[in-house]
């Protein structure tokens, strides 16, 4: 049968042996297919999917089958109510990032002309989420890869984000010694030799944006070493880390000599982000 319900429950039993959200998986997939909503798929469990689309969506269950994560197939992810464009060049904006959109708008109040520089930008999550919250701000957002700035600046075209700028640079190290009041950055930190990256999402994700030497921490280290020269006086650096990372990432700020050193928790109850003031 070509009816939505028989075909959502097909997909739901191809995909249980390779995925734990299955029926949330083949839902997206067959709206994507539609352009329709999941409620709609609701509403109109009997409704017959043409030739086309019956193709297609059987087309896209086999790739989900063979580990591709969703928001490549379908080519998005939301992240903060909206959606940005994601291929795999850029890593997939994640929930508990978001944890570093809260912290950054608690210190950037609104209505202040202030600027942020986002470190590693990928498809422009985060930079593009504070310059829609803060249209006053000024936003400049890096990366070193050419493809992934592009993607960016076509998630910010968007969403109509007119106060950010990108450029190519490696952390700081091709930018100007510009100063900021804050600088956020979700860089890489997890260990090369750590098995989760042979499974899930990440195996199809770009090592650039996942990987670091030193047990995670080379990327993390270097930031913090180096962000101090591009902060204003009582500015914030504020880091994304792994749950496991957060002793190591405040003895890297503490190092370098940052004060009101705090970890934050995401919602599953793990050290997520890690801020520094900078005060020469």
């Amino acid at each position: 049968m070509n009816d939505i319900q028989s075909s959502l429950e097909n997909a739901y039993e191809t995909l249980q042996a390779i995925s734990d959200s299955a029926k949330l998986d083949s839902e997206i997939l067959l709206c994507h297919v539609l352009e329709k909503n999941r409620a709609f798929l609701r509403a109109w469990p009997d409704k017959q999917l043409n030739p086309r689309q019956k193709e297609k969506f059987l087309a896209l269950v086999k790739r989900r089958q063979t580990g591709v994560p969703i928001a490549y197939i379908v080519g998005s992810k939301e992240f903060w109510s909206r959606e940005f464009n994601v291929n795999q060049h850029v890593l997939i904006p994640r929930p508990e990032t978001e944890l570093l959109i809260e912290l950054a708008l608690d210190l950037i109040p609104d209505n202040q002309f202030k600027s942020i520089l986002d470190l590693g930008t990928g498809s422009g999550a985060i930079g593009i989420t504070l310059a829609m919250e803060r249209p006053t701000t000024k936003v400049i957002a890096t990366d070193i890869s050419i493809q992934a700035l592009e993607v960016a600046k076509t998630n910010a075209k968007k969403h109509n984000a007119f106060n950010i700028t990108f450029r190519p640079s490696h952390w700081l190290k091709q930018l100007a010694n510009e100063k900021h009041h804050l600088i956020v950055s979700n860089p890489p930190y997890i260990d090369p030799a750590d098995p989760h990256l042979q499974q899930g999402d990440l195996r199809f994700e770009p090592n650039s944006a996942l990987i670091a030497n030193k047990q995670g921490l080379e990327d993390i280290f270097e930031i913090v070493e180096t962000a101090k020269n591009f902060l204003y006086d009582g500015g914030y650096l504020l880091i994304e880390h792994g749950y496991n990372q957060k002793q190591q990432v405040q003895s890297i700020y503490e190092k370098f000599k940052y004060t009101n050193i705090a970890s934050h928790y995401d919602l599953a109850g793990q050290p997520r982000i890690t801020l520094g003031q900078w005060h020469p």
